[in-house]
């Protein structure tokens, strides 16, 4: 069977997962009673519980007897990780744009990566129905993008498709026809993206996305370069140099076949698929038959922008409320994240009771820290530290991020004061429809955690009955200043009953702490306690004499 093999890249919340789910139902992948919830592609409980696509995942669908192999890729930079590895795989890419947002950053970050390796895009303007849509706007600011990210003339002369993912339909004019669904979308995936490129060699593979099952073991997707290869079939996996990781057998492989994968008997040349059977063989690493000696080039991943650190928690209540609280387990589970997640960086501290983990950027290392807890562990992590690198010529070189703002016009002169306080500069200031104005900032990642300070202060982040102890966080001080408290004292009681003795106590509702508020919110010296059931914010040090001490130290230090 002729095949296609494509990804669609997309800025967070573009209609990305709901196009693929429409994509799925007019191929004819779901039987017509068949029960399938929305956004199918989301397949683990944190995406679907914050509506973004955490991991990139591959499906099928079948148009006019050609198979075409849609990867579905996530729309947040940081986990663009995902992305590079996954742009090995493809030949095309559908660039989908908000027909009121128009291109977003991570738009702009992935698709350099696609454009560097010589992809083709279509550019879909997507919800081309909302009130505030600016369709024709938009498609020349993708086309500045490509210019500006150096396309190549074949490259610029991309074809243009109009239309709502939600409501099914695209076509070549923003009003339509749209009873065909969207045929024209398949018609132009088949006619534009080149088909699979296959070498004339034995079988080759390069490993892109890994994940463990519990009744196969390591099973790794990729894309098939050359040759074929068969259940039981021996084959060696070798590193980036060439050195040989392992050898042994294929004990099973398994194909894209709608939204389920499902065991082949022999996977083709420029076939997206899974093989089961090895036991070392990790991302970057190339799958090949025993007599191949040169590895596929892998893409190169960034480097990581942040940096925490992962520590067994000590606080009086540790052990209370999980089951995997000691190092070793933490360590184990950081370095098994590490091999399938390839922008994760972790490194153990001489003490062995902390890790350092890095990566690009909080929300990856929250989404990490979140997975944990639901699976028992306990611990405590710090406040993220901004990556500093070395440049070519010994400079000290930061991460910058790029930060877009859309605002009312009345607020825009607000806005700007407040991104210059955190060493921010404008990079461009125009309207963005609706009386709204468009803020392009490029800031250091260092001072955009600062942000959090903006909060008013005073309240209380813990509730009425919850367990305390010694240098725990329980509210937030209206004064630069810590304040220690005993928030364990309670009502004296006497034989007196009166109505104004005894008037009700109405506390002000708690603020609500979550993981990622609490991880930018947290000093230097402060610590976020996870565990399954909590989140408790807590001092470093517990003891207030030892707290002083180490602020002695650190102040002769700077001194």
């Amino acid at each position: 069977m002729k095949l296609r093999n494509i990804a669609i890249i997309a800025h967070v919340d573009h209609g990305k997962t709901t196009l693929v789910d429409k994509l799925l139902q007019q191929s004819g992948s779901f039987r017509d009673n068949q029960r399938v919830a929305e956004r199918v592609m989301d397949s683990n409980d944190l995406e679907k519980e914050r509506g973004i696509t955490i991991l990139a995942k591959a499906t099928s669908v079948v148009w006019k007897d050609i198979r075409i192999n849609i990867v579905d890729t996530p729309g947040h930079a940081d986990f663009g990780g995902e992305v590079e590895r996954i742009l090995s795989m493809v030949d095309g890419a559908i660039v989908l744009v908000d027909a009121a947002e128009g291109p977003m950053p991570q738009t702009k970050f992935v698709v350099g990566k696609a454009l560097k390796i010589g992809l083709r895009p279509i550019v879909a303007i997507n919800k081309v129905d909302r009130p505030d849509g600016r369709p024709q706007e938009v498609i020349n600011e993708v086309f500045d993008l490509f210019a500006a990210l150096d396309a190549n003339d074949d490259q610029l002369d991309f074809p243009i498709l109009y239309g709502s993912g939600r409501d099914g339909w695209m076509a070549h004019s923003p009003e339509g026809p749209k009873d065909q669904g969207l045929a024209p979308l398949f018609d132009l995936v088949v006619k534009h993206v080149p088909p699979a490129h296959v070498d004339d060699a034995p079988f080759r593979m390069l490993g892109t996305l890994l994940e463990a099952n519990p009744f196969l073991g390591r099973i790794i997707t990729g894309r098939i370069s050359s040759g074929t290869v068969k259940p039981n079939q021996s084959i060696k996996v070798i590193d980036r140099e060439g050195n040989l990781v392992e050898t042994g057998r294929v004990s099973k492989i398994l194909a894209f076949r709608g939204i389920e994968r499902q065991p082949i008997e022999q996977g083709e040349a420029g076939d997206i698929v899974s093989i089961a059977g090895l036991v070392k063989g990790s991302v970057a690493d190339t799958f090949c038959d025993p007599s191949v000696e040169t590895p596929i080039q892998a893409q190169p991943i960034d480097p990581p922008t942040v940096t925490m650190s992962f520590i067994v928690n000590d606080s009086p209540l540790a052990g209370t409320e999980g089951d995997k609280v000691t190092s070793r387990m933490i360590r184990d589970r950081l370095f098994k994240e590490a091999e399938g997640n390839v922008t994760l960086k972790i490194e153990e501290s001489a003490d062995k009771d902390s890790f350092f983990v890095s990566g690009r950027g909080e929300l990856q290392l929250a989404i990490l820290i979140e997975t944990m807890r639901r699976e028992g562990f306990e611990l405590a992590v710090s406040r993220p530290r901004v990556v500093f690198h070395q440049g070519p010529n010994g400079e000290t070189l930061e991460p910058v991020e790029e930060v877009v703002i859309d605002v009312d016009e009345e607020y825009s002169g607000t806005v700007v004061q407040k991104m210059s306080e955190r060493r921010a500069e404008m990079i461009e200031m125009r309207p963005s429809g609706g009386n709204r104005q468009r803020l392009v900032f490029h800031a250091p990642t260092r001072g955009a955690y600062a942000l959090w300070n903006l909060e008013d202060r005073g309240p209380m982040i813990i509730e009425p009955g919850w367990k305390v102890y010694q240098g725990m966080l329980v509210g937030i001080h209206n004064r630069d200043n810590d304040l220690e408290v005993n928030v364990l004292k309670g009502k004296k009681l006497t034989n007196i009953r009166t109505t104004s003795k005894d008037e009700a106590v109405r506390l002000t509702p708690p603020i609500r702490m979550t993981l990622e508020r609490s991880l930018a919110w947290i000093q230097d010296d402060e610590l976020v306690e996870v565990t399954p059931k909590s989140i408790r914010l807590r001092k470093r040090w517990l003891d207030p004499n030892e707290r002083k001490r180490n602020e002695r130290k650190s102040e002769t230090a700077i001194a």
